[in-house]
């Protein structure tokens, strides 16, 4: 018999679950060969390459924005070369903030 306060702790770690493998569904569904959605960010949105750098398993994460609208959207691309979003949205702003001293406060 299982205690009563374990069945809330083991649904709302399903739905967890349940949650995260829906999302990332989702992300494999919005993915291209990487020069069609290069192509279609600058042509559509007016976005180019940010930024750029190397992830897990090798995959290539970049960043491309409009500096004109401030739209911006993640990429990354896979070994097999394509290039699915990860993230997008609005306001974009590039910085150049110095990495904080080690042991002073963030």
């Amino acid at each position: 018999m299982s205690h009563p306060l374990l069945q809330p702790a083991a649904l709302c770690c399903a739905a967890l679950l349940l949650s995260a493998q829906s999302a990332q569904a989702t992300a494999t569904n919005i993915c291209a060969p990487r020069d069609k959605v290069v192509d279609k960010l600058a042509t559509d949105y007016g976005e180019s390459r940010q930024s750029i750098g190397l992830g897990r398993d090798n995959a290539v994460v970049e960043v491309f924005a409009s500096t004109s609208s401030g739209t911006w959207t993640i990429t990354v691309t896979r070994a097999d070369g394509m290039t699915c979003l990860v993230a997008s949205g609005q306001a974009f702003e590039t910085l150049a903030e110095a990495a904080p001293v080690q042991g002073s406060a963030l």
